[in-house]
């Protein structure tokens, strides 16, 4: 076993850029949560924003096998001086993104208004959500070649790209929102519909960005024609290492929309402001996901230079400094709830749901460090491999404590299935529901340490 080095210089090389990066992902979901609550007047707009936003942040859910797995290999082979064997591992998951694309877009086009509607938005709010995502959705193969194409780059430490690519795509989409929603500039004014045409014009801007990147070899990441050639061998292994993580994010995202369902039945109040306090909650997100990509780097370098100690040491680092700053960022939460709904709400949707937007940020405050201990820690497990652990620690935390403790909480009852009778519930609405995901959250922080403190995770086989 190499000698172990230090990694609080590496991590702060790694985590930087990609806070800058996450910034910016997040502000292309800002730009239009805010036009949406100061542009249209009514909770309608935000509330559908809201679902939309959901529908999103999650599409990367379909990329999750590709991503989680060329991050693990380009790092471990990197880490262990084999930049042809890189290459081969970004070819060969991009070919695996294919088909995820090609099925959300039959997906989305035979079933997409069921599914929508599904999600329990009244009527006028799941039109207007409709419309936006019949817009974005042909942007879905950019997106792919964002997601993957920034995942191998990260996987060979090259942070930069992400943050160049998201620059693009938050410069172009807040441009082309604001004109294309107000007809600024002589452009057609197209209303609720120009947010949409905005957004997709960021992805594909952000998608010919990575291209270019990848394009001019940065980091040695460019494939050879032979490397697009499907491989039995290397398709096994990124099943071995991408499946948990793939089943890990489709399992999540499919509790997270159900937990979106039950407030969005609670009505549009409770949905506008469910919306607004998750953009919120979604500033403490910054520092967490940049330390778990830099603890999901920092583990498959050091692993492929047979480290482990160093793999371990840079994790820990890594979870401790993000659960700190998120600690510090929870406590501004809790002091600033009130200033930071009323501006996102803005006047259209009505000091109602800013005023409850506020108590649901003063409630998830609380649980920030744990969150930042379950996202760091579980990107440490999936860079170095280990995908499995994070598949049931998440699985169980959603669908033992989350979902039922929300509906408890939430509503005044809950029909039971199978005819079994009607149980009394709280009746908290959509701060019931936040509740239960603190709780959730707090759990799920606690049981990654307990498994991060185990030796195990650094012996897996990639």
């Amino acid at each position: 076993m190499r000698r172990s080095t230090g990694t609080a210089k590496p991590l702060a090389r790694l985590v930087l850029p990609v806070l800058l990066e996450q910034l910016l992902a997040l502000s292309v979901g800002f730009v239009d949560k805010w036009l949406a609550g100061n542009l249209f007047a009514g909770a309608e707009p935000l509330a559908a924003v809201g679902l939309v936003a959901y529908c999103l942040a999650f599409l990367p859910v379909l990329f999750a096998l590709p991503t989680a797995a060329v991050t693990a290999l380009v790092a471990r082979h990197v880490g262990a001086g084999e930049p042809a064997a890189a290459r081969r591992a970004l070819a060969q998951c991009g070919l695996v993104a294919i088909a995820p694309t090609v099925a959300m877009a039959i997906l989305a086009a035979v079933w997409g208004s069921r599914l929508v509607e599904s999600l329990g938005l009244p009527p006028e709010s799941s039109l207007l959500a409709e419309r936006y995502l019949a817009i974005v959705l042909p942007a879905l193969p950019a997106m792919a070649v964002i997601w993957v194409g920034v995942a191998a780059l990260r996987g060979a430490g090259d942070m930069v790209a992400g943050l160049v690519s998201m620059s693009v795509v938050n410069v172009v989409n807040a441009a082309a929102s604001f004109a294309l929603a107000t007809g600024a500039g002589g452009l057609p004014r197209l209303g609720w519909e120009g947010l949409a045409w905005g957004t997709l014009a960021g992805y594909c801007c952000g998608a010919v960005c990575v291209v270019t990147i990848l394009v001019g070899n940065a980091r040695g990441l460019r494939p050879r024609a032979a490397d697009w050639i499907p491989d039995t061998a290397w398709q096994r292994r990124i099943a071995r290492v991408g499946v948990p993580a793939g089943v890990d994010a489709a399992a999540n995202a499919a509790c997270h929309l159900t937990f979106l369902s039950i407030v969005n039945r609670l009505g549009n109040v409770d949905a506008a402001a469910h919306a607004v306090a998750v953009t919120i909650e979604s500033l403490a997100f910054l520092p967490g996901s940049a330390f778990q990509v830099a603890a999901a780097t920092l583990a498959g370098q050091a692993l492929g230079a047979r480290d482990e100690r160093r793999a371990r040491n840079g994790v820990w680092l890594a979870a401790g400094t993000a659960a700190l700053l998120m600690g510090l960022v929870g406590a501004a939460f809790f002091r600033f709830a009130g200033p930071l709904s009323t501006w996102f709400a803005g006047g259209g949707a009505g000091p109602e749901v800013a005023d409850r937007a506020a108590s649901l940020v003063r409630i998830v405050a609380f649980a920030q460090p744990s969150l930042a201990l379950l996202m760091v820690l579980s990107g440490g497990l999936r860079g170095g491999g280990s995908t499995r652990l994070p598949l049931i620690v998440n699985f169980l935390g959603l669908v033992v404590i989350r979902l039922p403790l929300a509906i408890l909480l939430a509503y005044h009852e809950v029909e039971l299935p199978g005819g079994f009778g009607v149980l009394a519930g709280m009746g908290l609405g959509a701060r019931g529901a936040w509740l239960a995901m603190a709780a959730d959250l707090t759990a799920r922080g606690l049981a990654m340490v307990a498994i991060v403190a185990r030796p195990g995770w650094t012996r897996v086989r990639v």
